[in-house]
């Protein structure tokens, strides 16, 4: 078109735009067309800064894409969905949710775009309290509770302890997708209540709804966490013959975890060696688990190799295999993986992290950390329940 010496006009380069974004890693080529933009001064109406954005976000470029947002002389509904939806997908979820605070502020008709990124924030950050009054401004507004509104909803009501709002929140919608459905079995299994979830999964199978991969993969970490070893085996037998399901690698890694917390290592090792495909950090990881558990420490050392193998880099495996063989008095061995570990550049192990709400504010505690304004009195009530258990009732 510009060969053709063709001028653009406002509505050319939204489409433009666009398929920069489509294009996911083409951020040189989006700021090649936001210079001609500037060069023949269209770059002032709100869809082309939309447009814009969300190609940035979509390619990573979420720093950019804020810059740009405050820069807008004028937002909608879209504008603020865009950035909303992209700070959360990043895991810039404090962000995401101030960013709904202004949002809110600004008394812009927003979609359910917007209301959709908040709750995933809140449900990620464990923020039950702002997400309970993005609920209650739902429900005063009398937005229609759709399938992605309501599976946002029972996601958050899961994640945060509140099972039972959760299943209110899912029965309330008229119709449910699968997504829906998906996040009320991940809710059931991530509570360890594989009962009602076989039997929800059951209803989803009446109702015609077909099943996907994420599916059968919350039903299997659903019967895992209630040790429903049998009813596991069997869905996963059935997955491509009854459910049209094809198995992947996070359905094997999960069988495999499940099998090993059963004691079943032998049984978990067959089945990886019949894997169509190579296993995985998952796989691997979820047979030595297994193994830690039962003091299986000639397979554990099998499935660390492999662990090793796909992620060198993951401190925990070492961890474990020398906990291993410490129990089994195998003090050579145990010189010989932390020397590994040692000599091994780039080796990490990710910290555990918790979360709890008090007083409607998160609190976010690090292992070892001391950042906390009150660590001084948490170290102080630790220390008590740790010099309270050897003491003689």
């Amino acid at each position: 078109m510009r060969r053709e010496s063709v001028s653009p006009d406002s509505h050319t380069f939204p489409f433009v735009l666009k398929a920069c974004g489509l294009l996911g890693n083409s951020i040189s080529l989006a700021k090649s067309v936001h210079s001609v933009l500037l060069k023949f001064g269209l770059f002032r109406d709100v869809v082309s800064y939309n447009v814009m954005i969300d190609g940035l976000v979509k390619a990573g470029e979420v720093d950019r894409a804020l810059k740009m947002f405050d820069e807008m002389p004028q937002r909608d509904a879209v504008s603020w969905g865009t950035i909303l939806a992209g700070c959360a997908k990043s895991n810039r979820c404090i962000e995401a949710v101030e960013l709904f605070d202004r949002m809110l502020d600004s008394r812009v008709v927003f979609d359910n775009v917007a209301l959709v990124s908040a709750l995933s924030a809140c449900a990620q950050l464990g923020e039950l309290a702002k997400g309970k009054k993005i609920h209650d401004h739902i429900t005063r507004n009398e937005i229609k509770l759709d399938s992605y509104l309501g599976t946002a909803l029972v996601d958050l009501y899961s994640k945060c302890g509140c099972i039972e709002i959760a299943k209110d929140v899912f029965r309330s919608c008229p119709k449910k997708n699968v997504s829906l459905w998906n996040a009320m079995l991940a809710g059931l299994a991530m509570h360890g209540d594989g009962i009602s979830l076989l039997q929800y999964f059951s209803r989803m199978v009446e109702n015609g709804v077909e099943s996907d991969g994420v599916t059968i993969l919350g039903v299997l970490v659903g019967c895992s966490h209630s040790g429903l070893i049998n009813e596991a085996k069997k869905i996963f037998s059935e997955m491509e013959s009854v459910y049209k399901v094809q198995r992947e690698l996070k359905h094997y890694g999960c069988m495999a975890d499940l099998l090993g917390r059963a004691g079943l290592i032998n049984e978990a090792m067959d089945m990886i060696k019949d894997m169509p495909m190579g296993g995985d950090v998952f796989v691997w990881g979820g047979l030595l688990g297994g193994c830690k558990i039962h003091g299986n420490l000639e397979i554990a050392e099998v499935a660390a190799k492999h662990v090793m193998e796909v992620k060198p880099e993951d401190g925990g495996v070492y961890s474990v295999l020398a906990h291993m063989y410490a129990n089994s008095n195998r003090w050579e061995d145990l010189v010989k993986v932390r020397r590994l570990r040692d000599c091994r550049w780039g080796i990490k192990k990710s910290a555990g992290v918790s979360l709890i709400e008090l007083g409607g504010v998160a609190h976010e505690f690090v292992s070892g950390d001391c950042l906390h304004d009150c660590t001084f009195e948490i170290y102080s009530v630790l220390n008590g329940l740790e010099l309270n258990q050897y003491e003689v009732p």
